[in-house]
């Protein structure tokens, strides 16, 4: 029989990677990555406002650049290559015009940031979240975040779009619809040019923008007309209908197909997240979490419609039926940093690197580099034979706020527990014991609301690249933690998709039993720990108190 192949086109927070698949057993032939450059260098972010954007000329560039290079890379037979399916952060929503065309690739709004896709951790929304779950309590009518954990967040879809909407009147007129990037980025592949005709994500709506088929789709005008008469008038050029991503979005076009060596005959699936594609690829099924660890964190389990039925979980990331798996209704929570309070911390620690030594002219470029990629390793190293005790730092993982449970995008960090004893791996290793202290309240937010967790799955470049950080979770969580094979799980998710988009397997069940790549490591709760652990815990919870009802709420 012909070989089959398919391709995962993953859309992370700083690159894109494209992995082709044999659709026979899972098996990666190639893979290629693409950082974006526009977003090394900083443009149109301005993290002391918390405002993140990117330019889709990035993603563009990269998904045309990695798709011909792994195709061109492996070898295979272009005609071979039967599917694509794309996933991205989210929610990551780009103003377009009528044609579907981003405003940033216009005349005029080629350098405004407001024209830019409105990067996921972008909080520039905080007030007009804060907005959205005051009316939804209070306008007398349906509660539209109730399947969206009851708090909307200011990372999600409906509160950018006002918050840039009322700072600018330009952005305002000239945006005819607002698109998800994995939805803009498949209608770029299919070569539509009617937005009617795109075929919308289902996880991205239903998780993001408060769509659901109790109301028959996104919320009502009345609603949105408290909110902001525009909001009515914008939703007549966004959608009702949503799909899986096991579905057909279509073919790729000629002018794509030229530009990465494909044929016109290859099958483009509906877009998703990567997280849920993340969770596919590392085989959730029910009661399974599985953690795609980051800059961030998405955390996914899927419940049979039978067992959840119209139960909502309080404070998470919302329960959409289909959003990971057709049939089975996927629940979404996560950190809004993870990896990233490891980041900040390294880059606290390495300012005199960057200050004095790279002025200095005593090391190159290179050598700075690779100091500072030492200094993470050296902190893990010295953090993890670092005695615990319950007299040790004690820190709150809130340095880019709270998105789960009960999202609060203004909650600050905080430390406790300092003295003139305190060293960097000590601090270091409170940080990682705060992320892992945060995975364990998410955890029990969705016991404590009915939804059973026997097994963890780790996937992404924490839970790859440090055993430190792992061990410490499951300590923390008093729970093994396995680890998948896949060194690319949500481009592998996102291929089982495309398999049947494609036609090559009939349902999601199938695709994933032939192409799933198995785990590799289980790292196991250690019981001298685990008391220790639960005493740092109860501290979390109570500096987590303490900061956010007499500080952060000042």
């Amino acid at each position: 029989m012909e070989k089959q192949y398919v391709i995962g086109l993953d859309f992370g927070t700083d690159s894109v990677r494209s992995v082709l698949v044999d659709s026979a057993n899972g098996s990666t032939l190639g893979s290629q990555v693409h950082w974006y450059n526009r977003w090394r260098e900083g443009l149109y972010c301005d993290s002391l406002t918390n405002r993140f954007r990117q330019h889709p000329l990035d993603h563009i560039e990269g998904m045309e650049v990695t798709i011909r290079e792994v195709v061109k890379e492996t070898g295979v037979n272009p005609a071979s290559v039967k599917g694509i399916c794309i996933d991205t952060t989210g929610s990551s929503p780009i103003p377009v015009d009528a044609s579907g065309t981003a405003l940033s690739l216009l005349p005029g709004f080629e350098e405004n940031p407001n024209a830019m896709m409105v990067l996921w951790k972008d909080h520039t929304a905080i007030a007009e979240a804060a907005e959205i779950n005051t009316l939804a309590r209070t306008w007398g009518g349906e509660d539209f975040t109730r399947f969206e954990g009851g708090i909307y967040s200011s990372e999600w879809f409906w509160a950018k779009i006002l918050h840039i909407s009322r700072e600018d009147e330009a952005i305002k007129a000239a945006a005819h619809s607002w698109v998800e990037h994995c939805d803009l980025m498949t209608f770029l592949l299919t070569g539509a040019s009617d937005l009617n005709g795109l075929k919308r994500s289902r996880c991205a709506a239903g998780h993001k923008a408060m769509w659901h088929e109790h109301w028959g789709g996104l919320p009502a005008d009345a609603f949105l007309a408290k909110l902001d008469p525009h909001m009515v008038t914008l939703k007549k050029h966004l959608y009702q209908d949503t799909y899986t991503s096991d579905q057909a979005a279509g073919k790729l076009s000629a002018e794509w197909a030229e530009r990465l060596g494909l044929t016109t005959d290859v099958v483009i699936a509906v877009g998703t997240f990567d997280a849920h594609s993340g969770a596919v690829g590392a085989e959730v099924e029910e009661n399974t979490l599985v953690r795609v660890m980051g800059t961030s964190t998405c955390d996914i389990i899927v419940s049979g419609k039978d067992v959840i039925g119209e139960r909502t979980v309080k404070g998470i990331c919302g329960q959409v039926d289909g959003s990971v798996l057709p049939g089975m209704v996927g629940l979404e929570a996560g950190q809004s940093a993870f990896g990233d309070v490891l980041a900040w911390f390294r880059d606290i620690v390495s300012w005199p690197i960057d200050q004095l030594i790279a002025k200095s002219n005593l090391l190159t470029p290179e050598q700075i580099e690779q100091l500072k990629g030492d200094v993470i390793v050296e902190l893990s190293r010295q953090a993890e034979q670092t005695p615990v005790s319950e007299s040790a730092p004690v820190a709150l993982d809130w340095v880019n706020g709270r998105r789960t449970p009960d999202a609060n995008q203004s909650l600050k960090a905080a430390i406790v527990n300092l003295s003139l004893g305190t060293g960097a791996p000590h601090i270091f290793r409170a940080l990682v014991e705060a992320i892992c202290f945060g995975s364990k309240r998410i955890v029990k937010r969705f016991e404590e609301e009915g939804v059973t967790i026997s097994t963890i799955v780790g996937i992404g470049g924490v839970a790859k690249k440090s055993g430190f950080v792992m061990q410490t979770l499951a300590d923390v969580m008093n729970m093994p933690i396995k680890i998948a094979v896949s060194d690319q799980a949500p481009a592998l998710g996102s291929a089982m998709y495309a398999a049947v988009a494609a036609g090559i397997y009939p349902s999601m069940k199938e695709s994933v039993a032939a192409m799933g790549n198995g785990f590799e490591k289980t790292y196991y709760p250690r019981p001298d720990m685990i008391r220790i652990y639960e005493e740092l815990y109860t501290k979390y919870e109570a500096l987590g108190a303490f900061v956010e009802t007499n500080i952060n709420n000042r």
